[in-house]
């Protein structure tokens, strides 16, 4: 990887809106040089997508989120890859790490309510051969999310006592 291709990539990370022409003077490179760029990170996959971060706490639907944590039996040949593409395929997975400790694989899900978490865990995660253990987690409030902060800090809402 380039430094070209690393400041872009620092920069999609901060601000996956970011125009063209700014990324290309913060790359140092031209604007036809800059999309060249982000569009072959994007054809080799290193760019898989661009997202938006939401404020839970605004959203008008209510969700929940839970880490699960997961031990599993490795797959001879394939060790956890098998597993893990599994359970990644499931619509309710919406991140999925291997991990060192005492679990294997740390899975981030989506529901409804803590019902619909609960029903994924004992319907479609304990159901696997490989799966030995799981321990659930339900994420109660998130503070920052992908490097942004999604609270306000407790200084921005003091009043100002100065006349």
């Amino acid at each position: 990887m380039t430094d070209t291709e690393n400041r872009i990539i620092e920069a999609l990370k901060d601000n996956a809106r970011v125009s063209t022409d700014k990324l290309a003077r913060m790359a140092g490179v031209s604007e036809e040089e800059a999309k060249k760029i982000v569009k072959s990170l994007e054809d080799s996959g290193v760019i898989v997508k661009y997202t938006a971060v939401i404020n839970a706490d605004t959203e008008i639907e209510d969700r929940v989120e839970a880490l699960i944590e997961v031990k599993v039996t490795p797959h001879k040949g394939s060790g956890f890859d098998a597993i893990a593409e599994e359970l990644s395929s499931l619509p309710e997975v919406r991140n999925l790490y291997l991990m060192s400790g005492a679990y294997d694989l740390a899975v981030i899900v989506e529901g409804k309510s803590l019902r619909d978490v609960s029903r994924f865990v004992s319907e479609k995660i304990s159901k696997y051969d490989d799966v030995l253990s799981t321990a659930t987690h339900f994420i109660l409030k998130k503070y920052k999310v992908e490097g942004a902060l999604t609270t306000k800090t407790a200084d921005s809402q003091r009043l100002s006592v100065q006349p």
